[in-house]
This record gives C-alpha cells, sequence and structure tokens, in this order.
C-alpha cells in the first residue's frame, strides 16, 4: 500500500501529526509526503531518501491521502489526488471536508490502512467537482468548490455582461460582478458569502449564484447533471476561478460548467455537516 501525507504548509502541529503518523504506518507501507511537508519533517537535516518528498500532482499514484489542516489543505491535496481517496484530519476546528480530530489521526490512518489490507479497498464517499471549459479551447482543472466566472475588477462600474443558461436554456441575463456555479461541498465557502443557499452535502445539485448583480435572480438550484453555460461580454477580459485555480480570458467568451466524470472520493468517516455549520457563526 502506498499513502501519501498533505501537511497545512507552515504549521508546526500539522507538521507534527505528519510526523506520528510517519512513525507508526507499518514497514510494508509506502510513504509519500508531498514536497513542502517533507522539507518540514527533514528541518534542515537530508531527506530521507526512502521517504523523498514528491509534487502533490502526483498524489494521485498513492492508495490513500492524507490530509492534514483545513479545507484549505484538502482542497490542494485533491488537486492532485484524483480518483485516491482522502482522508481528511482537522486541526481542532471541525471543517466540512476534515471529519477526523487530531487526536484520532493516528489511530483513523492506522484503521483505514489495516481496511485495506484486509480487503483491498478503502471506504469512501464521492464529492462532485466541476470543470470549466471555455470556446477560446481551454479547460480549468476540476474544482471541489466551486467555479468563478467575473469581470477584471468588482465593484461599481466593473464586472461583465452575462448570460446564464442551463441546458440551453437562458435563466438570467443582465450585468454583475460575476457569477458563481456551486457544488454543495462548496455551498458553505464563496457561494454563501454571495447570498447562495447551504446545500446538503448528500443533495445531487449544483446551485448558480449572481455575484452582485445589477437586476439579481434568486440562486438557482439545479440538477446535478445540468450543463451551465456563462457568456460574457462587455469588458476587455474576465477571469475564471476553479477554487483556488485562476485564468485570464478575453471577451467574449462562453464557460461552460459541467460535472466531471471522476469526483473526489473522500475516506470515511465524514465530518457531521450541521457541527460542521457551527464554524460558520
Amino acid at each position: 500500500m502506498r499513502v501519501g501525507i498533505v501537511a497545512q504548509k507552515g504549521n508546526a502541529k500539522a507538521a507534527e501529526l505528519a510526523a506520528q503518523i510517519r512513525e507508526t504506518l507499518p514497514e510494508s507501507v509506502e510513504l509519500r509526503l508531498d514536497t513542502a511537508t517533507a522539507e518540514s519533517l527533514a528541518n534542515g537535516a537530508e531527506l530521507d531518501p526512502e521517504v523523498e518528498g514528491i509534487p502533490v500532482g502526483e498524489m494521485h499514484t498513492c492508495d490513500l491521502v492524507v490530509s492534514i489542516g483545513g479545507d484549505g489543505t484538502f482542497l490542494f491535496a485533491a488537486r492532485g489526488a484524483g480518483a485516491t481517496p482522502i482522508l481528511g484530519v482537522n486541526l481542532g476546528e471541525v471543517g466540512f471536508l476534515n471529519g477526523v480530530r487530531p487526536e484520532d489521526a493516528v489511530e483513523t490512518v492506522e484503521a483505514v490502512v489495516d481496511y485495506f489490507g484486509n480487503t483491498g479497498d478503502i471506504l469512501a464517499r464521492e464529492v462532485p467537482r466541476l470543470r470549466a471549459a471555455g470556446d477560446g479551447d481551454w479547460t480549468m482543472p476540476p474544482a471541489l468548490n466551486e467555479v468563478v466566472v467575473q469581470g477584471a475588477q468588482r465593484g461599481h462600474g466593473n464586472g461583465i455582461d452575462y448570460e446564464v443558461f442551463v441546458d440551453g436554456h437562458c435563466y438570467a441575463d443582465g450585468h454583475a460582478d460575476g457569477v458563481l456555479v456551486s457544488t454543495p461541498t462548496g455551498s458553505t465557502a464563496y457561494n454563501l458569502s454571495e447570498g447562495g443557499p447551504l446545500v446538503h452535502p448528500e443533495t445531487d445539485t449544483f446551485v448558480v449564484t449572481e455575484m452582485c448583480a445589477a437586476e439579481s435572480m434568486p440562486p438557482l438550484v439545479v440538477s446535478a447533471d445540468s450543463t451551465v453555460e456563462i457568456r460574457a461580454e462587455g469588458a476587455d477580459h474576465g477571469f475564471v476561478s476553479a477554487d483556488s485555480t485562476r485564468e485570464r480570458f478575453e471577451t467574449p467568451e462562453t464557460v461552460t460548467v459541467e460535472p466531471t466524470d471522476d469526483p473526489a472520493r473522500v475516506a470515511e468517516p465524514s465530518s457531521d455537516f450541521f457541527q460542521a455549520l457551527g464554524k460558520l457563526d
């Protein structure tokens, strides 16, 4: 079995947990640390050649990825994990993607490793992701939280003119700072701050939310197999973001947002959605 570990960069507690997990894994497990975590554990010493760091983009070569930190660290790990299950360890504050408490981290990882050794499988739930593509023959990496299409700047006198189509039918048009398409996972993030609804993670939907529109329509919940097209113009250029990845496009441009065929996989135990809502207070 091959286990990858991605710890929150610059966080001593995350590095300590990574070291504890590393020390307790059986010798039969091949360990892979992302580059920053490996350097943190080395702490200036020469890296152990048997536990050398790898780019986070290669985490898909593992059977399990352990993310230690907040939701941002989980999203970073998920960027390279592909279909590999990710086990999220929080650092004391329950996150929406990190269901394992720090004091339970070592025991939980050991249990997952033992289960894999006995069954060749890892219990995991699928989490939908979105992919954005443009007329300009470009494609963004999969987004676990949201895709955002917006103008060069936000605020009065900026933004973009837009039309939003859902499965070929026009839902809204006008002028706004931008348009956001969120997964249930991302409904608690940017979507919520823009006035979108909370969506339970077991709901098979996406949310379309306008961002500071001149004549705003209510946020729209659509089926998870829907295709959303956002036609942007009225400015020299705009930006599309997929989670933390951002790219510029020239207008006019049509951005197509669809579910990916390869959802992320979150290793159980999953976090308690309603308990995690407490961090929004």
